[in-house]
């Protein structure tokens, strides 16, 4: 494994670091960064920052990815060395026994987004988890989704924590984050084979609003205003021997102004091209075809010349892991013709609908769309704040487990939201996806993120999915497993189609146990 890079005396030499430049304090060993996230007094200001105007502000977070595209440089070496004795922590929750054959996937309580304000000033997400604490007050997640980096181990601001979230619902409250506890290595020198974080939350808040009326106003009333509101938009359209609706809104901005709700809105589409690169623009998409209709269409004559590639000829799959619940529906919609792609089990008893693509050019064109918005804000009504309590007690808490040896099979969950190499971006972010399969016994090594001995797991999923958990020995019926990794910030192309196929972790050794315990035994209580 590898070891930090301190002189003798290096915890001293840590802590004088922490001293002259960071809210924070290292270990006596000089492994383990401790930083406070939100003081007491600053907690409700973070609460009403995500949830004014009815949660704009979770829905306005993107997920949160970092632009390295060099996937050919990851290399693989030799296997990975355990520093110390295996060890685990049991889940929140006891972990019953059970011979049944349980093949659908569960999705475990514990998983949410964390949300946090970037350096840059956007709003942001990363997946998590609820882990096993002593306080029941403890998040899993990667280092990058809590620590600024390229900024000397400071945190990232508003970071917030929302189990089971879904378009701006907490169902189970929102807990704002205390303390971030990180390898000193990941926090002060970008040391991705370090890239996790543990974070104590405050008791979570859920905030309730009743007997509220709405009321239409002018967007500069509404942009005022910071309770709950919201925007009806309505598209104008060409009125059939009448007023065309370019017509339409230039009458209303010339009536009422920029503050009427009268707006343009330059859009761009795609119309099908020729049937080769030389008869369009050099725009070229995929257009889903049935699995018959996948296997006799052509094959590319150079798939790295995009010159070569003709209408029709064979594009890619892609695989989404299903439910049982998932399953079942589409099973019944292909049934009756309403999925091209195929609906199977495979011999995991894992579920999984597979699509197929073939390629198609288009010419692209723009063009200007007329709306006219209503605003609307919502008064009278009565806000509850209450303690939703510990998160623990609320959703539960994965265990936690060390120096296991790779190749075992892992259940993944998270929130892909982002784009494929490709440009493709099969996942909203708004619902989990989950992935399973064994980890590779090989460590791999990503120099641009000085990783030397990264844990890969095939999975096909997009960025929103980092910081989310690898749960060994997951039980489907109690939905608890043991944390053995975070998905870090690299996404890997293995078969080079420019599609995510691939993602890392950190190997979880006995220094990883170190920075969990420091973050599991500290109590950090409510709100004042």
């Amino acid at each position: 494994m590898k070891r930090i890079l301190l002189p003798a005396g290096g915890a001293i030499l840590a802590t004088g670091l922490l001293a002259a430049g960071l809210a924070g304090t290292a270990s006596a060993s000089g492994e383990i960064i401790d930083t406070p996230l939100t003081p007491n007094d600053k907690v409700s200001q973070t609460v009403d920052f995500w949830f004014k105007a009815n949660g704009a502000a979770l829905r306005a977070a993107s997920y949160y990815r970092f632009d390295y595209k060099e996937v050919d440089k990851l290399k693989t070496a030799g296997g990975y060395t355990a520093d110390t004795k295996p060890g685990s922590t049991a889940p929140i929750g006891e972990e019953k026994k059970t011979t049944a054959k349980v093949q659908n996937v569960n999705l475990p309580k514990t998983i949410g987004k964390v949300f946090f304000e970037g350096v840059d000033g956007k709003l942001y997400w990363c997946s998590a988890t609820s882990i096993q604490a002593k306080y029941r007050n403890l998040v899993a997640t990667a280092g990058h989704c809590v620590f600024q980096t390229k900024q000397n181990g400071a945190v990232l601001d508003k970071w917030v924590f929302v189990p089971g979230y879904y378009q701006g619902r907490a169902p189970w409250g929102i807990y704002v984050g205390k303390q971030a506890f990180a390898h000193y290595d990941f926090a002060n020198y970008e040391d991705y084979d370090r890239d996790y974080a543990f974070v104590t939350v405050y008791n979570g808040i859920n905030l309730n609003f009743s007997k509220v009326e709405g009321k239409q106003v002018l967007k500069s009333e509404y942009d005022a205003y910071e309770g709950k509101k919201e925007v009806k938009s309505t598209e104008l359209k060409d009125i059939p021997g009448g007023k065309t609706a370019e017509q339409q809104y230039k009458e209303g901005l010339d009536k009422y102004g920029p503050n009427g709700g009268f707006r343009a809105e330059d859009v761009t589409s795609k119309e099908p091209a020729g049937g080769n690169f030389e008869d369009s623009v050099p725009t070229v998409d995929e257009v889903e075809v049935t699995e018959l209709q996948w296997t006799n269409a052509p094959a590319v004559v150079d798939p790295k010349d995009a010159t070569t590639w003709k209408n029709g000829d064979k594009g890619a799959t892609n695989d989404t892991p299903l439910t049982e619940a998932e399953y079942k529906k589409l099973l019944d919609e292909k049934a009756a013709g309403k999925v091209k792609g195929k609906v199977f089990k495979d011999d995991m008893g894992d579920y999984w609908l597979r699509q197929y693509y073939v390629i198609q050019w288009y010419k692209v064109s723009k063009s200007t769309k007329y709306f006219h918005d209503s605003f609307f804000i919502y008064t009278g009504g009565d806000l509850t704040v209450k303690d939703a309590g510990r998160l623990g007690d609320n959703v539960g808490g994965q265990g936690f487990a060390w120096n296991q040896p790779t190749g075992k099979y892992v259940r993944t969950f998270g929130y892909p939201g982002g784009e494929h190499p490709d440009g493709s971006k099969p996942f909203t972010g708004v619902t989990p996806k989950w992935c399973y399969g064994k980890t590779s016994s090989k460590v791999n090594v990503y120099a641009p993120l000085k990783a030397e001995e990264l844990v890969a797991l095939k999975c096909a999923v997009t960025p929103g999915y980092n910081g989310s958990p690898w749960l060994l020995k997951y039980s489907n019926a109690k939905r608890l497993g043991y944390v053995n990794g975070v998905t870090t910030a690299v996404f890997g192309d293995s078969d080079k189609n420019n599609r995510n196929d691939t993602i890392y972790s950190s190997y979880f050794d006995g220094e990883t146990a170190m920075v969990y315990n420091a973050a599991a035994n500290l109590w950090s209580g409510k709100m004042s």
